[in-house]
């Protein structure tokens, strides 16, 4: 008998491109079939056939509190009672606005957003227009959004796909986009070296997020720091993943490095569509109504999604919430190594705050480079042995994996033994 999931798989195909709505959830590179999800409470989901999962996808990022919360869920309740949008001034941005100031020192002035696409678009709009450069340095296998000019070597289901650059992004849109290797800070200085007066800015995934989970070294952002800094060159630090989710001060206070400006979703929605670009005034004053550099969006700020961002973003300040969600990513990460190791299975695996990276490969990737060595069929095999356990991972493998503080002791333990099983049988 075929299954609700199938049928709605078949349905989906014939009216929507692949049967989703974006890309890396069309299970193309694991093979099978997508689980079309019904309901969503805490750490689990339940699919259109009824079955149970142990989340570790969590919307890819935004759920640091699990789904539905219902501290969130009243407070877009609320939100929703009282209007669903405005297209008009709120004093819930404002109080959004103020709360990332205050969260992130970096930002001087914010401006909302509806994605983190928007937000990383926007913020490189405004380094050119206030350098008055064209390029734009990024790095392999970093993800920052679907604007043209980042589709250019980029992570996220642009590796999943095996094609690391996109259709219909116009050659002459390309040539203003250098590509660089992560982690590589010779390799940034010498680029520099010939093309610093050239150089608008320099966008980066702080950890990057989108070609599985990859470290940064301290020298490699601190010499992106002083080279910018020098060449008058905007640093822009992407941390539409890492914002909130790996630290209180987001990836940027964890290492130590302050940006220019700083793009941030996921995490400050709360699991709505809400991003930001935010940092030094004298950038930020260029942006229209104050200047030259035109950004808009109807629904920019919507007062819906902006409750849910707000509710999120204050119960994290609680003590230790993000001391409490690093430890209980480690657990994860160390019982997974442990269970590898006690059945010979070629495998490592690390976190930083609420974000893990699991590898089929035996030592933690630090490049572009060691992250394609990568065994992938291997973790296809690892992701459908514990996707019929009943623990969703990302059906990639090239994207973090989340932990979610709703994800607790029973969790944890429950899936470490599932993945000891699904290793036995390797």
């Amino acid at each position: 008998m075929i299954s609700r999931n199938q049928q709605l798989f078949e349905r989906a195909q014939q009216r929507i491109p692949g049967g989703v709505n974006s890309p890396v959830r069309a299970f193309r590179s694991v093979g099978g079939t997508p689980r079309f999800f019904v309901t969503g409470s805490g750490a689990r989901v339940t699919d259109a056939d009824g079955t149970s999962y142990i989340d570790y996808v969590g919307s890819w990022g935004p759920l640091i509190l699990g789904h539905a919360h219902p501290a969130v869920v009243a407070a877009v309740c609320d939100a929703a009672a009282h209007g669903l949008s405005f297209g008009a001034p709120t004093e819930s941005e404002v109080e959004m606005a103020e709360l990332l100031c205050d969260l992130l020192p970096s930002l001087e002035l914010v401006r909302l957003v509806s994605s983190g696409t928007e937000a990383t678009m926007s913020a490189i709009r405004l380094a050119r227009g206030f350098t008055g450069r064209d390029l734009l340095v990024k790095f392999e296998g970093c993800y920052h959004g679907h604007s043209d000019s980042l589709l250019v070597k980029a992570g996220s289901g642009m590796l999943t796909f095996g094609n690391p650059s996109s259709g219909g992004v116009p050659a002459d849109v390309a040539r203003h986009t250098l590509v660089l290797d992560y982690n590589d800070a010779d390799g940034l200085a010498a680029a520099f070296a010939e093309h610093g007066a050239r150089i608008a800015a320099v966008i980066v995934e702080v950890v990057a997020g989108n070609m599985n989970l990859i470290a940064p070294r301290p020298a490699f952002l601190q010499e992106m720091r002083d080279l910018c800094s020098r060449h008058g060159s905007v640093l822009i630090f992407d941390e539409v993943m890492t914002g909130f989710r790996v630290g209180d001060k987001g990836a940027q206070g964890l290492y130590g490095v302050t940006p220019d400006l700083t793009t941030l979703g996921k995490v400050i929605g709360g699991g709505m569509p809400v991003g930001a670009f935010g940092g030094r005034r004298e950038i930020m004053a260029r942006i229209a109504p104050l200047g030259p550099v035109y950004q808009a969006g109807t629904l920019s700020g919507n007062p819906v999604a902006v409750a849910a961002g707000l509710a999120t973003l204050k119960l994290l300040q609680m003590p230790g919430f993000h001391e409490s969600l690093a430890r209980r990513t480690r657990q994860l990460c160390d019982g997974l190594l442990a269970a590898a190791a006690k059945h010979g299975v070629v495998f490592s695996a690390q976190s930083i705050g609420g974000m893990f990276g699991l590898y089929f490969r035996s030592q933690c990737p630090q490049t572009y480079a060691q992250v394609m060595e990568c065994d992938t069929d291997a973790f296809n095999r690892f992701f459908h042995g514990m996707l019929d356990a009943g623990h969703y991972f990302a059906p990639s493998a090239f994207e973090a994996g989340f932990v979610s503080a709703a994800h607790g002791e029973a969790d944890i333990a429950s899936t470490i033994a599932a993945a000891d099983a699904v290793f036995r049988a390797w």
